[in-house]
């Protein structure tokens, strides 16, 4: 890896800007080495207890802590810590300390072959697991809930096992993917205080890691560098970074922090990233950020009263009654058609009204990052319903799995137990709606200024039309009727 110059060392002026890594308390403890541990140990706790409950426990899913806390409880907290803070959920990733504990005795040895060196896989991977979602009830199993949990620790055994640095997370993960492209409208970002340090740094232990013999070829490696191959003084934005904070941790000069920011001003400019490149020549991250959007959609769509009479009037176009060729077109349509006939005409119009001298492509992949922040928002709308809706159903099932193992010390299962009316949530929704929306607009405006300067509105409005068509989908779609899924309204 090439490392810039090095020069002479330059005091660090002091920054206004809010770090969280200077907050008495959360900070220190989150400087700490120890800290990522602490946070992981609890989370898989708790995923071991799922994979039991989902295996061995009730059948019945709203009475089984493996499909309540995966589809009500962890979904909707995973969406609003992204909101309020960023990536958190994969510093405290369980999967990454099982990994962790594995590497002290297996090493692995090989490279991840270049041509999988992109989001292709994972968008894959991602798409694959919205479909089986549907296909085969995930959120009404909790059998096959639990073997899904199985499946990720037994994915990040094998692929880190075999494959050096961070491959399952950067280039595999699906759930990490997701996260990546939520992160973009977080508040949050780990990034450097003050570049002109990295200029004068000598070692560059934020990506090397740092060594007890910096310059011999018998180190030891004290602690590691980033292993998703972000160099800090060329990070922008939140794609790729998992919050480790190992570069936090092996930087010598204590100059990475977790700063405070606009949100989703990343996606407003196309600098070169470490570890990424330009955003507007990665057709993986731009597909990507489609999926994130489209798949909010097709994800919301599956739960809504009038899907069930769209699949019973697809099974009759194509003469078939098996469910998994009528999915198929449902996501053909959500996931390609879609896409296609929206984003293609936009980027024609842009062509036709502007005479923009770009190519369709690329104009789809450059304005295809405004969709993060709607698509981000359907995803807060969708599981924010229901993690507020079933708030409690946690309580009673864990009472009856306690109960079950004959030790009834958290008492009779207070089945009654839900969460907040749905007459409080609606319009939560339409926050969350109103906010990804107003963010796309933003994105995709302050994009058509960079581009066309003297023909702005010429640029924007065939973005904006995109922006608004989905949310108008969106917005229909939430006040549809929903099903209440893993979860006991009252019974």
């Amino acid at each position: 890896m090439a490392i810039p110059p090095t020069h002479a060392p330059a005091e660090r002026p002091l920054t206004s800007e809010f770090d969280l890594l200077r907050v008495p308390g959360v900070g220190r403890f989150l400087k700490w080495r120890h800290s990522r541990t602490v946070l992981q140990i609890p989370l898989l706790l708790i995923s071991i207890i799922m994979i039991l409950q989902g295996l061995f426990g009730p059948t019945l899913a709203p009475k089984n802590l493996a499909t309540v806390l995966s589809w009500v409880h962890f979904r909707g907290a995973l969406v609003l810590v992204l909101l309020c803070a960023g990536n958190f959920f994969c510093l405290a990733c369980p999967f990454m300390l099982v990994r962790n504990a594995a590497r002290r005795f297996f090493k692995p040895w090989m490279n991840w072959p270049r041509v999988l060196r992109n989001k292709w896989a994972s968008i894959g991977l991602f798409v694959g697991i919205l479909f089986l979602y549907e296909l085969f009830g995930l959120w009404n199993s909790p059998w096959w809930t639990a073997w899904l949990i199985v499946g990720y620790f037994v994915a990040a055994l094998v692929i880190d096992g075999v494959f050096k640095h961070a491959t399952f997370c950067k280039f595999v993960c699906p759930i990490g993917q997701f996260n990546f492209v939520a992160s973009t409208v977080s508040p949050l970002e780990v990034k450097v205080r003050d570049r002109d340090v990295c200029v004068h740094c000598h070692t560059k232990d934020c990506i090397r890691g740092r060594r007890n013999r910096p310059t011999r070829p018998d180190f030891v490696v004290l602690q590691r560098g980033c292993e998703l191959a972000l160099f800090q003084e060329l990070k922008v934005g939140n794609m790729d970074c998992t919050f480790c904070l190992d570069c936090v941790h092996a930087c010598p000069h204590d100059n990475v922090g977790i700063l405070g920011g606009v949100p989703a001003a990343e996606l407003m400019t196309d600098p070169m990233r470490s570890g990424i490149g330009l955003f507007s020549r990665r057709t993986d991250i731009a597909a990507l950020a489609m999926v994130f959007c489209f798949g909010a959609l097709v994800n919301a769509f599956g739960m809504v009263s009038p899907a069930n009479v769209v699949e019973k009037w697809l099974g009759a176009v194509l003469h078939v009654q098996a469910q998994a060729p009528v999915l198929g077109a449902i996501f053909v349509f959500f996931l390609i058609v879609e896409p296609v006939v929206l984003l293609g005409l936009a980027a024609w119009l842009t062509k036709s009204l502007h005479g923009s001298s770009r190519a369709m492509l690329p104009l789809v992949v450059r304005y295809s990052y405004a969709l993060a922040p709607l698509g981000f928002g359907m995803w807060l709308a969708h599981y924010g319903f229901h993690f507020f809706s079933g708030f409690y159903t946690f309580i009673p099932v864990a009472q009856n799995a306690v109960a079950s193992l004959g030790w009834p010390i958290l008492g009779t299962p207070a089945w009654r137990l839900t969460g907040i009316p749905a007459r409080f949530i609606q319009p939560m929704e339409l926050g969350f709606l109103l906010l990804g929306v107003a963010g796309s607009l933003l994105v995709a405006f302050r994009l058509a200024e960079e581009d066309s300067p003297g023909k702005v509105m010429r640029a924007f409005v065939p973005w904006a039309s995109v922006s608004l068509i989905i949310w108008l989908a969106s917005v229909w779609l939430m006040y549809q009727p929903m099903e209440m899924r893993a979860m006991l309204m009252g019974g």
